[in-house]
């Protein structure tokens, strides 16, 4: 731990803003000289407290809760005060005020200078969950799964992040570590011992352990592909020519007048972006310009926003209007952006050939034929909606939510797909005739490596940091 992890600190524990109730969190080492100085009086554990919190000159500044939970039984693991107040941004603002005042005349813990609390200050953001994982009251996945609740913009992705903090995930990763563990033994002791008869590796099925090893983690890396999913979404831009209908598609897909819509070419600008869900999984649908040739300054700026959002798309919508089909420069036009995708899209990246207003064109069939799927409907009246979204979700790989899936993130899987790497070269090394033990050793100790940096086992200070720096003050 750091020197600054030993400060006892305090923040503002509720959103910005007026509230019903707000709180006000101090948490460190020795805080039973400062809340009697605080508070004029000591507070059983775990117990609420009705009283009133004075300032300097013994008047109240509100009345409310304070709870004292003494260390190691607490959230971060240290003693933990916390007040509860009227949620008023001017209240609370004065009780951190005197909590910080009122530390300079505490008594400090065993070894402090007498009269003064080692220094109190201001928490830097995510420092209390922080602090939770340094003590060992929780893993970094579940820290994660802290901010993943809180951000959470689906109910799937809530109960999935619920899971991960009760701490589901670490179990699935604590399970293939172990298997791993035991698996570099059998290496190890075979190095160690390379006079011995009996072949250690063959006598305990090494080849069997790594194989079961590698399916056990294909099914954990799927399911964090789908929490992945749960907790990133799907990024959607619909792309196409000026006036196929893509504002009408927003507007229909968010069930809401979200872009202006009108005859006029060119009207969209500027992106507008809207996050539905589709089964419980996030989708950020993007509505961008018109894509081509243009001499207007201000649309061609837009043009080239449309290309950024493409480039960055975890789907693309390619939409066509089916009135059009047999305008030849029109349909000219289509195959010149679908040449543009191609060229400019990411591998890997689906498009998909929305045919739009079968409203108006009900016998016209589709100009070509789509290779990663197609769906016609119309965006006036909501025709062929449901299946679009259907072929959204299986463009990015979603599969109906089993019971018991846990959130994950995109360093998760990063993670899991490295652990992936290095087993498949382990298993290399054991077909081989001749397999190099230091190799296969060196490639399992960095599979468990790779493993340990999701739950925080194995992790640099400046991935912590900027893990914890995502959190809001006072959490």
């Amino acid at each position: 731990m750091l020197a600054r992890h030993h400060d006892p600190i305090a923040a503002i524990a509720t959103a910005p803003g007026r509230g019903a109730v707000g709180i006000v969190r101090v948490s460190g080492h020795g805080l039973a000289p400062f809340v009697q100085a605080l508070l004029g009086r000591a507070l059983r554990p775990r117990e609420a407290h009705y009283l009133p919190f004075p300032d300097a000159q013994d008047q109240p500044i509100d009345r409310g809760l304070a709870l004292f939970f003494p260390a190691p039984h607490s959230y971060t693991g240290e003693d933990v005060l916390e007040l509860q107040a009227h949620g008023g941004p001017v209240v609370l603002q004065l009780l951190l005020a005197r909590c910080l005042e009122a530390a300079q005349g505490a008594t400090g813990a065993a070894g402090a200078t007498a009269g003064v609390l080692p220094r109190l200050r201001l928490a830097a953001p995510g420092e209390f969950t922080e602090r939770a994982f340094l003590n060992g009251k929780i893993d970094l996945a579940q820290a994660e799964a802290i901010a993943d609740l809180i951000d959470a913009s689906t109910a799937a992705a809530a109960r999935s992040a619920g899971r991960s903090l009760s701490g589901a995930f670490s179990e699935e990763i604590h399970g293939l570590r172990d298997a791993l563990v035991h698996l570099r033994m059998l290496v190890e002791a075979t190095l160690d011992f390379p006079e011995e008869e009996i072949d250690f590796l063959r006598k305990a099925d090494a080849r069997g352990q790594l194989s079961k090893l590698q399916q056990t983690l294909a099914t954990v890396m799927q399911r964090a592909q789908q929490g992945a999913l749960l907790r990133e979404g799907i990024k959607a831009v619909i792309a196409g020519q000026p006036n196929a209908g893509k504002s009408s598609l927003l507007n229909a897909l968010a069930g809401a007048e979200l872009a202006i819509v009108t005859p006029i070419a060119g009207t969209t600008r500027d992106k507008v972006q809207q996050t539905i869900q589709i089964e419980g999984v996030p989708l950020h649908v993007i509505d961008t310009a018109g894509l081509r040739d243009s001499s207007d300054e201000v649309e061609k700026i837009g043009i080239a926003r449309a290309w950024d959002e493409i480039a960055g798309a975890d789907a693309v919508l390619f939409l066509h209007d089916l009135t059009r089909q047999n305008q030849s420069g029109y349909v000219a036009a289509d195959a010149a952006i679908a040449q543009a995708l191609a060229e400019r899209l990411p591998p890997g990246v689906p498009v998909i050939d929305v045919w739009n207003k079968t409203d108006a064109a009900p016998g016209v069939q589709p100009g070509s034929a789509p290779s990663h799927g197609a769906v016609r409907l119309s965006a006036r009246t909501g025709a062929g909606l449901d299946t679009l979204r259907r072929l959204l979700l299986e463009a990015a790989g979603w599969q109906p939510a089993a019971e018991g899936l846990y959130i994950a993130r995109a360093r998760h899987t990063e993670a899991l797909r490295a652990v992936d790497a290095h087993l498949m070269e382990a298993a290399a090394q054991l077909q081989s005739s001749g397999p190099a033990l230091d190799l296969l050793a060196e490639e399992l100790r960095l599979a468990q490596n790779a493993l340990g940096a999701i739950t925080g086992e194995f992790g640099a200070d400046d991935l912590l940091g900027v893990i914890f720096s995502s959190f809001c003050i006072g959490k």
